[in-house]
């Protein structure tokens, strides 16, 4: 009949206990650090300049140029627009 904790494993069971047990306490806290981490970029908070850091702020006909650039809107309406920006 065997007894013990280690059910017949020996010190190999229970470093690999022992192991698995460390893993898990480390999954917790990088998982606590990473929702902190994403919750804390996802926060509502603006600066007061209106744009966040590291955002590239362009004007209205830049913008306007990458619409035409990516084919949201025809020559026309581009041309249309652009004379409305001026």
């Amino acid at each position: 009949m065997m007894g013990g904790c280690c059910s017949g494993w020996g010190l190999f069971g229970g470093v690999v206990g022992w192991l698995v047990g460390l893993v898990i306490v480390g999954a917790v806290i990088w998982f606590v650090f990473w929702l902190v981490r994403h919750s804390a970029d996802a926060s509502p908070a603006a600066p007061s300049s209106g744009h966040t850091e590291g955002e590239t702020v362009i004007s209205p006909k830049e913008a306007l140029q990458l619409r035409y650039v990516r084919g949201e809107i025809t020559r026309e309406q581009y041309l249309t627009m652009l004379k409305d920006l001026e």
